[in-house]
């Protein structure tokens, strides 16, 4: 499961409809409606991100897997695809942004990159000039280290 801290618009079509599949087993998984994946790392920051962008704990842990995903049919219609809204559980709310670093930032891009290369070299050549990419809506970037959560293979 990869939940990109990176702008869906540099995801090719692969990428955005893959990141959407697991952006809604994420839901399901937050939401309890699945027993698979539940100790899945990169949910962490789902979990915490949804009280700390709402500022309480009122919030269902979901809460930021629902504006990601809305965020990722926004680029899908910009696209002029037709991502099905509503396959997402729960109202949009307003929530602040989620901290990402810099550090996991740069490390997803290597990521997305290098997939870019593999499987869909025209994409990746819409973004050779970027150097900073931005962050999915739902995150601001502040200076860090690579995530906790983040698994590194070797």
């Amino acid at each position: 499961m990869r939940l990109w801290s990176l702008h869906p618009r540099y995801l090719d079509p692969a990428g955005l409809t893959a990141c959407w599949r697991e952006a809604l087993l994420a839901q399901k998984v937050l939401s309890g409606a699945t027993r698979g994946y539940r100790r899945h790392p990169q949910l962490e920051r789902f979990r915490a991100g949804s009280a700390l962008a709402a500022g309480d704990t009122t919030g269902w842990p979901g809460d930021l897997i629902v504006a990601y995903l809305h965020a990722l049919a926004d680029e899908a219609d910009h696209r002029g695809y037709c991502f099905d809204r509503d396959r997402i559980v729960g109202v949009r709310l307003p929530l602040g942004p989620v901290e990402v670093t810099d550090g996991q930032v740069a490390h997803e891009w290597g990521l997305l990159t290098a997939k870019l290369a593999a499987r869909n070299p025209a994409a990746l050549a819409r973004w050779d000039a970027v150097v900073v990419p931005e962050p999915h809506p739902c995150f601001v970037v502040v200076s860090g280290p690579l995530a906790g959560w983040e698994v590194v293979s070797r």
